[in-house]
This record gives C-alpha cells, sequence and structure tokens, in this order.
C-alpha cells in the first residue's frame, strides 16, 4: 500500500479528527461521508483511505507509544507518518510532515516490544483489566482476534432470493463471493467492495448482517402466522431476517425509543418487500403494558458495550468506559424485567448482546431467571471473534407461567 496523493492524506487527516475530537461522530459516518464528498477518487485510492483511517483508530494506542505522546488535534499527522513507518507504508514526504522527527519513533520500532498489553493490543488500560477479569486467559486471543478487519457479510434476502441465486447476481455485476458453511442465509465477499451501489442491493436481494447475528433469528424458532415483537428493533437487521424467516406471514412489532431508527427500518423494510413489520415509537411505558402477554415470540437485542464488534466498530472502545459498562448492565436489568412481560405463556424470547463480557450476558440471564421463576432457560450460545464473525451471546428462555 502506498500513500502518494496529499488529498488522500488530508481526508485522512480530517476523518481522524472529527472522529477522535467531535462528539458523537462515529468512524463508519465519518468515513462513508468523506468518499461520497470525494467522488472522484478511484477505488485504489478509497481502499488506501479507508484502510489507512480504520487501522489508525484500530491501533491509536500503540501509535501513540510510538509517537511518545498522546493524540491530540494539533498532532494528527505525527500519528499518520508513525502508523506508515510502523507498518512500511511508502509515502511521499509530503510538506504537512516537515518538522516531525522520524528517528524517536523509529527507535522505538527497533526494539520491537511494548510495554503493557494494553499498549500491544490497543486498548485502554481499563478495558484490559476487565477483559482479562472477565475472560482469563482466553482474553488475548479474543483481543487479537478483534483486532483483524472483518469480513463482509451479506444475508441472502430469502423473501426475494437464496444464497446460491445471491452469488451468482453479485458475480454478473463483478462482485466475488461465497456461501458460507452452517449459514444457511449468509455470502461472504472475497474482498471489500461497496455493495451498496449493486442492483442487487437496490432490488432488496439482501441485507449485510454478520454471520453471528444471522444466527439469533434462527434461534428465536418463529413460524408463521405468529405475532413477535422485536423490542429493540433499532434500523432493523434482524427485525428483516424475522420478516423472511415468517415468510410475511403473521405480524412483527418492531419497537425502539429512536423515531429516527424506525423511520429507517421502514425505509429498509420496502426494499426487502417485508410487509409484515408494524413500528411503534417507544414514548412512554405504555407503549409496552399494551403488549403485555401479546408475544408468542419476543426479541431483546439488548444495548451493550459492542465489545464483540469492535472489529467492524474499532472506535467505540476509545468511546466507552467502565462508568458506562456498569451503567448497561442495570439497563440491561430493567429491559429484560420489563420488557419480558410482553411474552405469553408458553411463548419465547431471545435475550442477544454484542458483548463478550459474562457479566452482561449469562450472568445477566442468571440474574434474571434468580428474580423470575415463571421462565427458564431452553439454550444459550456464545460466538467468540477468534471463531472469524462478530462476538455476539443469545440465550433462548422459555415463558412457563
Amino acid at each position: 500500500m502506498e500513500l502518494i496523493h496529499r488529498n488522500l492524506l488530508i481526508g485522512i487527516h480530517d476523518a481522524l479528527q472529527e472522529t477522535f475530537f467531535e462528539d458523537r461522530k462515529y468512524a463508519d459516518k465519518v468515513i462513508e461521508r468523506l468518499l461520497k464528498a470525494n467522488r472522484k477518487w478511484g477505488s485504489e485510492d478509497r481502499k488506501v483511505v479507508s484502510q489507512i483511517f480504520y487501522d489508525i483508530i484500530r491501533w491509536k494506542k500503540r501509535l501513540e507509544y510510538y509517537m511518545g505522546e498522546g493524540v491530540k488535534p494539533n498532532n494528527i499527522y505525527k500519528l499518520i507518518l508513525a502508523y506508515c513507518l510502523w507498518t512500511k507504508t511508502y509515502y511521499k514526504k509530503f510538506e504537512e510532515f516537515d518538522g516531525i522527527k522520524n528517528a524517536d519513533i523509529l527507535n522505538k520500532l527497533k526494539k520491537n516490544t511494548v510495554p503493557t498489553k494494553a499498549i500491544e493490543y490497543s486498548i485502554p488500560e481499563w478495558l484490559a483489566e476487565t477483559m482479562e477479569k472477565e475472560l482469563g486467559n482466553n482474553w488475548e486471543k479474543e483481543m487479537h482476534a478483534l483486532n483483524e478487519q472483518a469480513p463482509t457479510i451479506l444475508r441472502a434476502n430469502t423473501l426475494k432470493t437464496t444464497a446460491k441465486e445471491l452469488i451468482s447476481d453479485l458475480k454478473d455485476e463483478n462482485v466475488e463471493s461465497f456461501q458460507i458453511r452452517n449459514y444457511p442465509d449468509a455470502v461472504q465477499l472475497d474482498e471489500k467492495k461497496n455493495v451498496f451501489l449493486t442492483s442487487a442491493f437496490k432490488d432488496g436481494l439482501f441485507e449485510v448482517q454478520d454471520a453471528s447475528s444471522q444466527k439469533i433469528g434462527e434461534l428465536l424458532d418463529v413460524q408463521e402466522g405468529m405475532r413477535v415483537v422485536d423490542a429493540c428493533a433499532g434500523a432493523g437487521g434482524k427485525t428483516l431476517h424475522l420478516a423472511a424467516l415468517m415468510k410475511n406471514k403473521g405480524q412483527i412489532i418492531a419497537l425502539d425509543i429512536y423515531e429516527w431508527k424506525l423511520a429507517e427500518l421502514k425505509r429498509r423494510a420496502k426494499r426487502a418487500g417485508a410487509h409484515n413489520i408494524e413500528t411503534r415509537f417507544i414514548e412512554d411505558n405504555k407503549v409496552i403494558k399494551r403488549l403485555h402477554e401479546k408475544a408468542d415470540r419476543l426479541l431483546i437485542d439488548a444495548p451493550c458495550s459492542g465489545l464483540g464488534i469492535l472489529k467492524r466498530n474499532p472506535d467505540s472502545k476509545w468511546k466507552i468506559d467502565q462508568d458506562f459498562i456498569d451503567r448497561i448492565k442495570q439497563e440491561q436489568q430493567q429491559i429484560l424485567q420489563d420488557y419480558s412481560k410482553m411474552l405469553k405463556k408458553g411463548g419465547k424470547m431471545v435475550y442477544a448482546t454484542c458483548s463478550i463480557l459474562p457479566s452482561e450476558n449469562n450472568e445477566q440471564v442468571e440474574k434474571f431467571l434468580k428474580n423470575n421463576e415463571g421462565f427458564s432457560l431452553l439454550k444459550e450460545e456464545k460466538v467468540m471473534p477468534s471463531e472469524g464473525f462478530d462476538g455476539f451471546y443469545m440465550a433462548l428462555i422459555q415463558r412457563n407461567a
């Protein structure tokens, strides 16, 4: 990889500055806007910008060690230079690099060692402690996996196509892909491509959804004609999967506390041809109360730390702290208590997170079951990042009384 165009360097610099120092700016949206604003960049330029941008976010703490200082709004060019030297990326001697002392960075690189595990894996010190405490000796293996780039996985929309047909349609548009064993609707791209420009996407033949995430819809065991509630639906990736599994028959009620997410869900549902979804904005507790004991199936895709999906959201590790995790655990327990009342007797629910911390996962389920004798655990599954896809936890729980 080479960094030889000044406008690419400036683009990376500005995108990093926005991600690190502006409030509520998330890497995926920042890079999306940058690439949209520079439509003249070719596919190779886009690849270089995206890779360097995400790599620097991922390895920020390690790069700060090589730089000998923390990242600040006025030293981002030094951060980019440290990255180029560490990864042996060929770069032109841009004027933005003038006055930066290479020697200090190169001396540290020569040593080929770093002082702490947090620096080695490029995570905050508190997070290294939390991971070790909760995952024991396995934490380094998982952290190693979380620092790899995530593959692009699609879910074939079975309301309109099959995984096999989707692979063929994508091939016609010069996008190579293959099926994943044991994941019936999952299709993996050979290499990163902007699939949102394809006719297959515009025609609603697929959604981008990680393979681990696709397991959640399968676990919920939905049937045609059921009433299903997706209680934390967000923009609806899992809601759309449920609609496909139900073959558009029955009713899915998609709830969320953010109206804009439900508006996005409606847009996606239209493209996917999913007609059995009704959205409801949770503006107060009455919305939940009206659904007490009405659901055959209930999905609680709970808000969480997101530590299982750092492969694709590396910036989130710089935006959360231990206080956030403690708060989110209280929220998870509250949601379980309140939302589980929507389930009919004999109905089943899935509690799921994209975290790998037991304190957000099985420990939350154990606590809930201890306080709610009318519920029992049927099955639980955890997918760890070292298995190749995103880290997820899911538990299938039945309401007996």
